[in-house]
């Protein structure tokens, strides 16, 4: 049991060691350094709410050398900063195989001054889509309850401030503790792979990873157009009670009443009128303005979406294809 336990200790040990030179410092912030993730010679991926300044950005590498750093693009859905030095770092040598399951072996691996490891499992796998669900839920449950209007704003902002990140499946959720500075840093799976990018940036206290794959779609937009394309339909909208008839139809007490069209928008294509009311999108309750900007930040550009909105009185279905602002 105890050369187990040895050998054990020193694979885990040499894990970190192999990966450590793709882990860096990333000064961008007031506070603490925070960490980066070398995902080429000249590309650095970090945590989006890390970088406080746009200008002024250096990288602290494995050897002791300092990096001057340009600010590509931002992704803040997926808590990511692209960042773009003039030097040759090490690239991380990310994981092919993304299967990371609930209860895997899992290291954090940070520099916020020096190499630092934090050791668990991955105890959960966040979907959106579930996610999503559980919120409108506790949306719904929040207007039902008599609560003191403060502590019932307190809950609204914690639920809205979770949904602003609900937008990309598979968010791996840790069992490990995230000490200050971890954020940007990397989860090392037991194969030596690295499978996402670590952060404490998405709330609650809960330390999570943004999975390889997301990582490669949001380095690959940010390199192609310098920023997240968001979608958009085209509508100027304000909060509007349903009638009690649609309420007791579709459970849910408000929409969103359409006060404009913009001309030649996928809002104007798809038929919608001033006047109508939204009450979802891509088959998901739309109550309110939060709700709708989370909906097209996460819906892809170009794919049409089913959409349901009142009419006269009356429930109607349509469709509308997501456009880029």
């Amino acid at each position: 049991m105890t050369e187990a336990l040895k050998t054990l200790s020193t694979d885990l040990a040499d894990l970190v060691a192999n990966a450590a030179d793709s882990v860096l410092r990333v000064d961008a912030r007031r506070r603490l350094p925070a960490s980066g993730i070398a995902w080429a010679e000249d590309l650095v991926v970090t945590a989006h709410h890390v970088v406080e300044s746009d200008e002024g950005i250096t990288i602290g590498s494995a050897n002791g050398e300092q990096h001057d750093a340009r600010l590509i693009g931002r992704d803040p859905r997926n808590d990511l900063a692209l960042l773009r030095v003039e030097g040759a770092l090490k690239p991380a040598n990310w994981a092919t195989d993304e299967g990371l399951r609930v209860g895997n072996l899992a290291l954090a691996v940070a520099r916020p001054r020096r190499i630092r490891a934090s050791a668990g499992i991955v105890s959960g796998i966040v979907q959106a889509q579930a996610a999503r669900r559980g919120l409108r839920m506790g949306m719904g449950k929040l207007h039902k309850r008599k609560r003191p209007r403060r502590q019932h704003d307190k809950w609204r902002k914690r639920m809205r401030e979770w949904g602003r990140f609900m937008l990309a499946d598979g968010l791996l959720q840790l069992d490990l503790t995230m000490y200050p500075g971890f954020s940007g840093g990397i989860l090392l799976g037991a194969d030596g792979g690295v499978h996402g990018m670590v952060t404490s940036g998405f709330g609650g206290g809960v330390g999570v990873a943004v999975p390889v794959s997301t990582l490669r779609s949001s380095v690959a937009a940010l390199l192609k157009d310098g920023k997240i394309r968001s979608g958009y339909i085209g509508v100027g909208v304000q909060a509007a009670q349903l009638p009690d008839a649609i309420v007791e139809q579709l459970g849910q007490e408000t929409g969103l009443l359409v006060v404009s069209v913009e001309t030649d928008s996928p809002a104007a294509s798809a038929g919608m009128l001033v006047g109508d009311i939204l009450v979802a999108l891509d088959k998901e309750a739309i109550t309110d303005i939060d709700e709708l900007q989370m909906a097209l930040a996460r819906l892809k550009v170009g794919t049409a979406v089913d959409m349901a909105f009142v009419r006269g009185g009356e429930l109607r279905e349509g469709s509308v294809v997501i456009g880029a602002r």
